[in-house]
């Protein structure tokens, strides 16, 4: 088996710009957590996008669909930022893609001290492996069905909506 991960930016590639002192997007940083994360399962890697998730724009998950719709491998991690990371889940969900995709993300940004982002990463490519087709989120060792899933912002975590 092999894995495609999808990049799309979110607080996860987010980088600290020290001259302007606030987090923005610079290139992405998966190379470098993937080979930290040091996956003997092969992996390819595409970048669609870098942009945090409250800008995103329907056309930017129909382009994060169609690389799903597009790629060879049967299990797909996607990085994403959580604030709207329901709502791509919920397009690519729609659309019954015949592979397991995994969406996960974090809460404060890989570089930054005791991000989430190295282990929801790690997470999410073990669990995709084991999954059957669907769509689903991964965060903070959980697993959710897209379709059952929401982000509580005040505890700054993902909980089952039921």
């Amino acid at each position: 088996m092999s894995l495609r991960i999808i990049a799309t930016g979110g607080t996860f590639e987010k980088h600290y710009d020290e001259l302007q002192g606030k987090l923005g997007f610079a290139e992405s940083q998966l190379p470098e957590v993937l080979k930290r994360a040091r996956l003997t399962v092969p992996v390819e890697l595409e970048v669609v996008s870098l942009i945090d998730s409250l800008d995103m724009v329907d056309q930017d998950r129909q382009d994060i669909l169609e690389s799903c719709r597009k790629s060879t491998e049967k299990a797909i991690v996607i990085i994403h930022g959580t604030d709207t990371m329901r709502e791509t889940a919920e397009v690519i969900g729609a659309a019954k893609l015949d592979k397991a995709i995994v969406l996960t993300g974090a809460m404060i940004p890989y570089k930054i001290d005791n991000s989430d982002a190295f282990f929801n990463l790690g997470f999410a490519c073990g669990v995709v492996q084991l999954l059957s087709p669907g769509v689903y989120v991964a965060m903070n060792g959980q697993v959710f069905a897209w379709d059952n899933v929401q982000k509580d912002r005040s505890a700054g975590i993902f909980v089952s909506k039921s």
